[in-house]
């Protein structure tokens, strides 16, 4: 009785477990959304606006 019990008890615990990490295909997403992210802010940091922006900023700080 008392080793079903612990037989049960196990096959409980690592149901309730959750995943602690990534499995391949949720890495591929993540770095896919890695590189969307850091084209759109290469986008939008190489703009115009933005550059003079953050150029009047900086000549603001060295004044």
């Amino acid at each position: 009785m008392r080793t079903l019990l612990t037989r049960l008890r196990t096959r409980l615990r690592s149901r309730l477990r959750g995943d602690a990490g990534m499995n391949t295909a949720e890495y591929a997403v993540g770095t896919l959304a890695a590189v969307a992210f850091a084209g759109l802010l290469l986008k939008v940091l190489t703009s115009d606006s933005v550059q003079a922006a953050l150029a009047g900023v900086v000549d603001r700080a060295l004044q």
